[in-house]
């Protein structure tokens, strides 16, 4: 078993590392502005169209339960080059499909790939003092989250883009070749900037998969993060699987849907913030707030969109009243988000320093479960009952969170005696 040992030049790497993270995560969320257009292509309706998502969040939950535990017992740094070009390859093969049931099957297959981002993530805790680890992984998380954020601000844009340009080729392929190429530049770029990443653990790849169910047995910490991010993620993924529709129902395309991408990333710079004060008060003090934040924007969403179905109905909706009034709810559910995040993920890492990869994988497989379930429901109550359904969904499950959070205890883990879990 090796003990991690920070770099002697860890800044020279977060900002790379969170390049790779958001690179790689963006891959999962192009899809989201674009599936009212996907849908025109393959003449699918809502519930069917919204299944793009949904694959591409169950194949990343896959390769995160299967793939990312090597990241403890295999060099990371060839791993990490080749699941990029992989990513590549799957997404240049996304803007060729011929038919929806075959999207499907590549978007999970990218979904897959993708999950390079957590074998990056776990590095950067390796690259910094104890005392400073909360604040590497938020510089590493403000890639990651303006990964998740300006992935569907650079497809909604760049499909507006491509159709004014092109009528021969639906500009949502498009997105999937630049973003192909993109993923393709990543390879020579971590041979170059990433150092040789050692393994970290002698065990066999059976053992490293055995032993993720021992991590979650033994650890009532993980456990807890699990339920929290799983809920958590949950009300996020059905905000944005079926956000583009609500747009669409307002008269709005896929640049509008995509811009509140970029508005949310108001949000990502506050990663560092909470990084920061994870290491000064604990993670789960971060994570009391971040849910906090998120409760309070998901109850302002039902009532903007109660507001805009009734303006709407009556024939004098102000739209720009009502961007600008979600545009807040939105950058505070982000907000929130990243809280609960970079808590549940200091709090996750410190448990055990060997097992970090693998700590991630339990983490983020709860996590992506949660996120494709909600993802699954969510079109269909789109379908059924508007925003009104898509609001109350993403209320009652973030309310099953707080509800988890303030029934958890603060329990020291019995493995470690580093500070984030003297904190708790």
């Amino acid at each position: 078993m090796q003990h991690d040992a920070p770099s002697t030049h860890p800044k020279a790497h977060l900002g790379f590392l969170g390049l790779c993270c958001g690179v790689g995560v963006s891959t999962i969320y192009l899809c989201q502005p674009l599936l009212p257009e996907m849908g025109a292509t393959f003449g699918a309706d809502a519930a069917a169209a919204g299944q793009v998502g949904v694959a591409t969040q169950v194949g990343y939950a896959i390769g995160m339960l299967t793939v990312t535990p090597l990241g403890d017992i295999r060099e990371r740094r060839g791993m990490i080059q080749r699941m990029f070009g992989l990513v590549a390859v799957a997404l240049l093969l996304q803007a060729c499909a011929p038919s929806l049931p075959l999207l499907l099957l590549l978007s999970a297959t990218s979904g897959f790939m993708a999950c390079v981002t957590h074998l990056v993530l776990p590095i950067a805790p390796d690259l910094a003092a104890p005392e400073e680890r909360g604040k590497a992984i938020g510089a590493v998380m403000t890639g990651l989250l303006s990964g998740v954020l300006l992935g569907r601000t650079f497809a909604g844009w760049l499909s507006e883009a491509a159709a004014h340009l092109t009528h021969r080729v639906a500009s949502w392929r498009v997105v999937f070749a630049v973003a192909a190429l993109v993923s393709a530049a990543l390879v020579p770029l971590v041979g170059r900037m990433m150092p040789e990443l050692p393994a970290k653990s002698t065990l066999t790849y059976p053992q490293a998969m055995r032993s993720l169910w021992e991590l979650l047995r033994e650890e009532p910490l993980l456990r807890e993060s699990c339920w929290m991010g799983a809920l958590c993620f949950g009300a996020f993924s059905a905000f944005w699987n079926t956000f583009a529709f609500v747009m669409e129902s307002h008269g709005l395309g896929a640049a509008v849907t995509g811009s509140f991408g970029l508005v949310a990333t108001a949000g990502a710079l506050g990663a560092t913030v909470w990084g920061r004060m994870a290491d000064r008060k604990g993670p789960r003090y971060v994570l009391s707030i971040g849910v906090a934040l998120m409760a309070a924007a998901y109850l302002s969403m039902y009532l903007v969109e109660r507001y805009a179905v009734r303006a709407q109905a009556a024939g004098h909706l102000h739209v720009i009243v009502y961007l600008l009034s979600l545009g807040f709810a939105v950058i505070w559910m982000d907000v929130g988000m990243q809280g609960m995040q970079i808590g549940n993920q200091a709090r996750n890492f410190a448990l055990r320093p060997e097992a970090r990869a693998r700590l991630n994988t339990i983490y983020m497989t709860a996590y992506f479960i949660g996120g494709s379930i909600a993802s699954a429901f969510s079109p269909v109550l789109w379908q059924h009952f508007g925003a009104a359904g898509i609001t109350t969904l993403e209320f009652v499950v973030i309310a099953l969170a707080v509800l988890r959070h303030i029934t958890g205890k603060p329990i020291m883990a019995s493995s470690t005696t580093e500070p984030y879990t003297v904190a708790e």
